[in-house]
């Protein structure tokens, strides 16, 4: 585990926080989900936070990790299976007061105004309606929306939209604010402003809230925001690094120890997301193995990416997540690669291999050609498929008999994503057919 000494707005500000009082805790939590056969599916394991007052602490890991989930379970909106949540000294058993949640989707109501959207965060409190009023206004032009009160969230762009959301979770005047990535829907430009406002609002103290549990796929805005990452393992949710960021604000994203931090993480994300993909090749049947819902089209560009603007296709995963994807879109199609052997994953950069460099200089027919044999190889899954259709007379099998395998050992959606990402590679390679009105695999080139 990597740990680097927390700050917070100021430089001086660790020892401060480390001594704060807690505003949320959570020791050895877990959270398990029934699948299919009623055997429980571990979700969560073991996971031990403390978040203090004048902290925001960032929760961040790939899609699986149950981040989410644990934001879901420190708001009280979810029990977990079996450990503790402390709420303030006092055990969370529901939803509680003082507790502010902004979605990642805006999640208005589009018959209301601007200012019937932000009351509703006082919906429950009791207060008379001049205080809620009165609340509703101040903190609308808190947040920068002064003179939309009237708006309806049509009249508004993306970005004003998540402004309302974040002034409907601070109407309440939370000591808490949970944020399952806030910023996420938003385009590049309008992100960093809406984070660049509330960071400027946050360290000028203008913000009630005292504490912040921000959940991201985005590296760079968790060490733009954040006093403590926690970085999450996948399958089941668990935390395996803990970094501090010793930054003072405003933080420069091109600053060296900016940097550093970033590719710290990609370095713990990478070797996490290989240690999990080898051991799901080790268990047992192997044909279960969860696969990234990466298009085939996809890795034909960024294998064509890598070896156009890299030594000997290799790069540093942090020098090409900005402008060519998202961290969520650049983990999976890292991992595609890998589990095809087109790429190897190392302490945050990716090589392509011998296999990956002919493949970005073939032709259409021999790019088909090379990802059946790599298939057929590497993709345990795409094999069965294909030998089910190659015993069965008329070589046609029904979808349900793979989703019924894979949802005996993955979740459903983890089950749908695996599916829907082989029947891509499949097709791409010619391995085999698929009819999505009939539901049924057919068997492809000879």
């Amino acid at each position: 585990m990597s740990e680097l000494t927390p700050a917070s707005i100021q430089p001086d500000a660790a020892p401060a926080i480390r001594e704060a009082p807690p505003v949320i805790e959570l020791h050895d939590v877990c959270m398990s989900f029934a699948k299919p056969s009623g055997a429980p599916l571990p979700v969560l394991a073991g996971v031990d936070l403390t978040l203090r007052e004048g902290e925001i602490l960032g929760l961040l890991g790939r899609s699986g990790s149950g981040k989410s989930t644990l934001l879901r379970i420190a708001g009280g909106l979810v029990q977990p299976t079996s450990g503790q949540v402390r709420y303030r000294g006092a055990p969370l058993a529901g939803p509680a007061e003082g507790i502010g949640v902004v979605f990642q989707t805006f999640a208005l109501y589009p018959w209301l105004t601007v200012l019937d959207n932000v009351e509703l965060g006082l919906d429950a409190s009791g207060l008379p309606r001049d205080v809620i009023r009165q609340r509703a206004l101040s903190v609308i032009e808190l947040i920068g929306l002064d003179g939309f009160e009237s708006a309806f969230p049509r009249e508004l762009s993306g970005g004003m939209r998540q402004r309302v959301g974040f002034a409907r979770a601070l109407v309440g005047e939370p000591a808490l604010l949970l944020m399952d990535e806030p910023f996420s829907a938003l385009d590049v430009l309008t992100a960093d402003t809406l984070r660049m406002d509330f960071l400027d609002l946050w360290a000028a103290r203008q913000l009630p809230t005292k504490a912040v549990l921000l959940v991201t796929h985005n590296i760079e805005e968790a060490v733009q925001m954040c006093d403590r990452v926690l970085v999450l393992g996948a399958h089941p949710g668990h935390i395996v690094a803990e970094l501090g960021i010793p930054l003072p604000h405003p933080r420069q994203r091109l600053d060296s120890q900016f940097q550093a931090l970033a590719n710290e993480i990609y370095a713990i994300l990478t070797a996490r997301l290989v240690e999990s993909l080898d051991a799901q090749r080790k268990g047992s049947p192997d044909f279960t193995q969860r696969l990234p819902v990466v298009s085939s089209h996809r890795i034909d560009g960024f294998i064509e990416t890598l070896a156009a603007g890299s030594s000997n296709g290799y790069a540093e995963l942090s020098k090409i997540a900005g402008p060519l994807l998202k961290v969520n879109e650049l983990l999976p199609a890292a991992a595609a690669l890998h589990i095809l052997a087109f790429a190897e994953l190392h302490d945050g950069a990716i090589r392509l291999t011998a296999a990956g460099r002919v493949y970005a200089q073939g032709r259409a027919a021999d790019r088909k050609r090379l990802l059946r044999e790599h298939l057929e190889h590497f993709v345990p899954l795409a094999g069965h498929i294909r030998a089910v259709l190659d015993e069965r007379d008329g070589h046609r099998a029904p979808r349900e008999r793979f989703e019924l395998e894979l949802e005996d050992h993955l979740n459903r959606q983890d089950a749908a994503d695996t599916l829907r990402t082989v029947i891509d590679w499949g097709r791409a390679s010619g391995l085999y057919t698929y009819d999505d009105a009939t539901r049924m695999f057919g068997a492809g080139d000879d």
